[in-house]
């Protein structure tokens, strides 16, 4: 069993290192459902770890369509994700009628040169799972990042199990989306996938002790100012225990 470990710092990177994952998908704005991480993160990752570091190059929320500018910003990111020691590349975009936007996605890839590819799970919105599966395949992108179009892995197992036997030694489907350590060998079992994504994220208190409850800094979500989530190292070096 393999693990991909989705984090946003670099205690988070090390932690997933130590406890044996194979990758890391570097991320910012992890409640957006991540946005490319900045230069200076990437850089600070990559200076302290060797595990496969995977940046995502999303440039805002919401859908996976994108104007010309975005896509300038892009191409942009995936410079500055090479320069800093970046492995591979994290991408999603569509059409508006939920296709792959084939042009933007080729333009991606030749811009990534030997990086590996992953594309993220815009996928889980795109039209057709199979058809998108099919498209993909035929890019030379390594990774799809799945749900199974469902809210979780767990729900969405059985077209999963359907996209990894379709898959063959084309690209490897990696189940992401509620993965935990109590459900991945359930999940192992009913997709018949080797690789996985999760956070496995744990909370940490801040160390501040003057705290002031009454300002927030984040919007309507109200993010926690005095705790925040890492990577939780004993869950991942148990999954991986377990399995071994």
């Amino acid at each position: 069993m393999k693990l991909e470990i989705c984090i946003d710092s670099v205690e988070s990177a090390v932690a997933a290192e130590r406890a044996g994952a194979v990758r890391v998908e570097l991320c910012a704005g992890l409640m957006e459902g991540g946005i490319t991480p900045s230069a200076g993160m990437i850089r600070a990752v990559r200076q302290r770890v060797s595990l496969g570091l995977m940046v995502i190059i999303r440039p805002r929320g919401g859908d996976f369509l994108y104007d010309d500018a975005e896509m300038e910003t892009m191409l942009e990111d995936v410079a500055v994700a090479r320069k800093f020691g970046a492995d591979g590349i994290v991408i999603g975009a569509l059409l508006a009628d939920g296709r792959v936007d084939e042009d933007k996605t080729r333009a991606l890839i030749e811009a990534a040169g030997p990086l590996q590819v992953t594309f993220h799970r815009a996928f889980d919105v795109s039209r057709d799972p199979f058809e998108s599966m099919e498209t993909l395949a035929s890019m030379g992108v390594h990774r799809i990042l799945t749900s199974g179009q469902e809210a979780s892995v767990l729900e969405g197992a059985e077209v999963i199990r359907e996209l990894v036997k379709k898959a063959g030694e084309r690209l490897i489907i990696l189940p992401g989306g509620g993965i935990t350590p109590r459900n991945i060998a359930k999940i192992a079992a009913l997709t018949e996938a080797s690789e996985f994504h999760l956070s496995c994220r744990k909370t940490v208190d801040s160390g501040m002790n003057w705290r002031n409850h009454r300002p927030a800094m984040g919007a309507a979500l109200y993010p926690p100012e005095f705790s925040r989530k890492i990577a939780d190292e004993a869950a991942i070096r148990g999954i991986l225990s377990k399995d071994s």
